[in-house]
């Protein structure tokens, strides 16, 4: 007959490494991440494990269509974290501003005076019989929106490196939370659009409708150009500096204060290679003259677009694996 348990020599070593009856339980005096964690309790059921964490595993780059498809598919699964972001970048743009969202609207509205009294009053150019200044601000929003979004995008990268070398997120959605936030302004601006039609009793036909693909379009394309520049931009920083300038340029390059017809014929194959330029020339056909868009150049647009998102998304995925060691 074995004799009681009684705190002898060993109970003060008893009391200090807890019950020896039961291995399995790790010392009470091992730090408290040693522990095991106790575990749930249901009511029903009784005990259930503890479920398991999610684990992501950064692996070397490739370029490949399943891992573009699985890199998209996981950006779908984060894309409450880009609603989120969005939002914070339309109330960090607007915060502390004594006109708020105005602001979405003079950009256009001021860009719009000056053409017009540059290139209708100086240089007399044609508007397709539409009044200048509708004319021009229908093209100025479009490109406001392109030019604005790839301007804010590649910097967006740099300006959240302190999250980026501490937290693990799909990190094209940086980039493409300032591309949605341009075109919440994008939206705004389309109210006052709607306006200057109505004070030059321009209306509107069913044709008008065709302008939602064509914001996709340009959607999907500028976000190809964000993402390849902001990729870019981490390494070599000589891109935010250049990139005033191509916009500068781009802005000539486009049907913005010009007609298309301006373009000698044999150059505007070439020149509405240039997905920019195709799409502002069909959202002007469609919302100013109510006709149905061009659809041969509508498809090359398109054809484009989807190319170089692909590229540019899959180029984007290689970089991701370092952005965080060189940003």
């Amino acid at each position: 007959m074995n004799p009681p348990h009684t705190a002898g020599a060993h109970g003060s070593e008893d009391l200090e490494g807890g019950d020896r009856s039961n291995p399995s339980e790790p010392p009470a005096s091992l730090p408290v991440s040693t522990r095991r964690l106790p575990e749930r309790e249901h009511p029903l059921l009784g005990s259930l494990p503890a479920p398991p964490r999610a684990v992501c595993i950064i692996c070397p780059p490739s370029f490949s269509p399943g891992a573009i498809v699985s890199a998209f598919v996981t950006l779908l699964a984060h894309r409450d974290l880009l609603y989120t972001l969005t939002c914070v970048r339309l109330s960090i743009r607007y915060k502390q501003s004594a006109l708020g969202w105005i602001w979405a609207a003079l950009l256009p509205l001021s860009t719009m005076c000056i053409y017009t009294l540059i290139f209708s009053r100086v240089a007399r150019v044609a508007s397709e019989g539409m009044p200048y200044p509708l004319f021009v601000f229908s093209a100025l929003l479009p490109w406001i929106f392109f030019a604005g979004a790839v301007s804010a995008a590649i910097n967006g990268m740099v300006g959240y490196s302190h999250i980026l070398t501490k937290l693990y997120f799909p990190r094209e959605i940086i980039p493409l939370s300032y591309v949605f936030a341009a075109l919440v302004d994008f939206a705004v601006a389309l109210v006052i659009l709607g306006g200057l039609m109505a004070y030059y009793r321009i209306a509107l036909s069913w044709n008008a409708f065709y302008a939602l693909p064509l914001v996709v379009i340009l959607l999907v394309f500028t976000s190809a150009v964000a993402l390849f520049l902001a990729s870019i931009q981490i390494r070599l920083r000589d891109v935010g500096v250049a990139l005033p300038v191509l916009l500068q340029i781009g802005v000539f390059v486009t049907p913005v204060a010009y007609p298309l017809q301006s373009i000698p014929p044999r150059l505007q194959t070439l020149y509405l290679l240039n997905p920019v330029a195709s799409l502002i020339e069909n959202f002007r056909r469609v919302v100013l003259h109510g006709s149905a868009p061009n659809v041969p150049m509508l498809v090359t647009s398109g054809t484009i677009t989807l190319g170089c998102f692909i590229l540019a998304y899959g180029y984007f995925k290689v970089r991701e694996g370092t952005m965080a060691d060189i940003i």
